[in-house]
């Protein structure tokens, strides 16, 4: 009786140590380690960028938690496509973004929209005091736009960018 009161016990443990390893869903939001709403995560989140460490070992980043001024610093490519859309140098066309993605996203929206004021227009509406988000922001600067669609349409042609410069930077 006693081995077999010591088998199940042993077999609680290590029933209870697996399911531990498991991410569990945080009260009233997505499970852990994964973002908000899918509408909101936008180009940037899930894509990665290399880094090399002490040692000359390369890993891959998570870039949806990087700045813009850490991709731009290990990523030419992008940054040169983002001064092709805005005009500016990237490290500058990207302050304020909490993410690449924003940053390349906003600047196909204001040029497929030829937004008033241009990229910088749009980028103080996403940015600064009162920022907004991309729709938000299409919806005040072209109000005859699909700002749905023109957020869908600019978080795609981001996401795709990222991806062609990332392939070119490896």
């Amino acid at each position: 009786m006693k081995h077999l009161t010591l088998t199940l016990l042993v077999a609680v443990l290590f029933a209870s140590g697996v399911f531990a390893q498991r991410p569990h869903p945080a009260p009233g939001g997505p499970p852990s380690g994964q973002g908000g709403r899918p509408s909101d995560a936008g180009p940037g989140n899930g894509s990665s960028m290399g880094s090399t460490h002490e040692g000359g070992t390369t890993t891959r980043t998570d870039i949806s938690h990087a700045s813009p001024s850490e991709v731009l610093n290990h990523n030419t490519a992008i940054a040169g496509k983002i001064q092709g859309l805005t005009g500016q140098d990237a490290q500058t066309a990207c302050s304020g973004f909490k993410n690449i993605g924003q940053c390349v996203a906003a600047a196909h929206v204001a040029k497929n929209l030829n937004i008033p004021g241009g990229f910088n227009t749009l980028k103080t509406k996403m940015t600064g005091s009162g920022a907004v988000s991309l729709g938000k922001a299409i919806q005040g600067l072209a109000p005859d736009a699909d700002a749905k669609a023109e957020a869908k349409k600019a978080n795609r042609q981001a996401s795709d960018d990222m991806k062609e410069a990332s392939s070119s930077n490896s």
